[in-house]
């Protein structure tokens, strides 16, 4: 067959191993296949059927972009290893966005997954859903030794909400990223992990390190991340001088005007810095020292959009 693209969408049904066994067999001989869209989120898929999937898209040897959505299916450790066993063989995949959200998979799953995906050398454009499944600081720290074998990464989002990653996991994430050498775009959502001050000193210095990064959002809603935690991070990012885009979510941690003071004079020696996005919480920061803080941002040069919200 010589279709070069395809969309296929069969999210919200019954679908399970067979049919995507079948399904796979079709796509096998499109031997001309480039990009590809399989959106199968929220069926009954399990290791079995996301394996031999894998295994079949394999068989597509010009494939170069690469989006699938499994997320609430039932894939667990093995069907996370089996997936990236296969992938792995996709030698000319350069995107890869692969959502895996809601999927009983623990720390041995994502870490077989991602030192499989590593392999693939081409990839510069890697995103990876993992949110709500059952990850610890072990099995970020696997996680992140595999994604440190990325080395032709230049953009990065990965989704690790409503997992259970402390201090470790996110400082080895942190570690991570400076290995990725060309790394210039890197979302990360940690959101309502138990991440504190310790997790944001050891994210935030290794993030200093990374000399291209240009476009940065971190999403660190709901952790324990008190005032030192606040001003460990900003000291640190306050160090990453060609950021231009930066996306800061801090609410519903533990952040009170002093935290909220110093990550306001932190960010404003960002003197590259165009956009900022800013959520923090005003429980505990008056009306007067929210205007402080946006005053101190209102002084970078080149700042063309400056949106910092304080939320209840």
């Amino acid at each position: 067959m010589n279709v070069q693209q395809a969309q296929v969408m069969l999210y919200t049904n019954k679908i399970s191993d067979q049919g995507i066994l079948g399904l796979g067999s079709s796509l096998a001989k499109c031997s001309n296949l480039s990009n590809l869209e399989i959106y199968i989120d929220r069926n009954k898929v399990g290791a079995i059927g996301v394996s031999g999937l894998g295994s079949s898209l394999a068989k597509c040897t010009k494939l170069s972009n690469l989006t699938l959505n499994l997320s609430e299916n039932q894939i667990g450790d093995q069907g996370a290893s089996g997936l990236g066993s296969a992938l792995s063989k996709c030698n000319n995949l350069s995107s890869l966005q692969l959502y895996l959200g809601q999927n009983q998979i623990g720390d041995k799953g994502s870490s077989g997954l991602a030192s499989a995906l590593a392999k693939c050398a081409t990839i510069s454009k890697l995103t990876l859903s993992l949110r709500q499944n059952q990850i610890c600081d072990s099995g970020a720290s696997r996680l992140s030794s595999a994604i440190a074998k990325f080395t032709n990464l230049s953009n990065l989002k990965l989704i690790l909400r409503e997992t259970q990653i402390g201090d470790q996991g996110a400082s080895d994430l942190g570690s991570a990223f400076v290995k990725c050498t060309n790394l210039s775009n890197l979302t990360l959502f940690l959101d309502d992990n138990k991440v504190g001050s310790i997790g944001s000193l050891g994210l935030g210095s290794a993030l200093a390190k990374c000399i291209n990064l240009s476009n940065l959002t971190l999403n660190l809603y709901g952790n324990n991340i008190n005032d030192k935690g606040a001003s460990n991070l900003s000291s640190n990012l306050k160090n990453c001088t060609n950021l231009k885009n930066l996306t800061l979510d801090l609410l519903w941690n533990e952040i009170s005007a002093f935290g909220a003071s110093d990550l306001g004079s932190n960010l404003a020696m960002l003197t590259n810095l165009q956009n900022l996005f800013l959520k923090l919480n005003r429980k505990e920061i008056s009306l007067s020292q929210q205007l402080k803080i946006r005053s101190k941002c209102l002084k970078l040069k080149r700042l063309v959009t400056q949106k910092i919200c304080f939320y209840f």
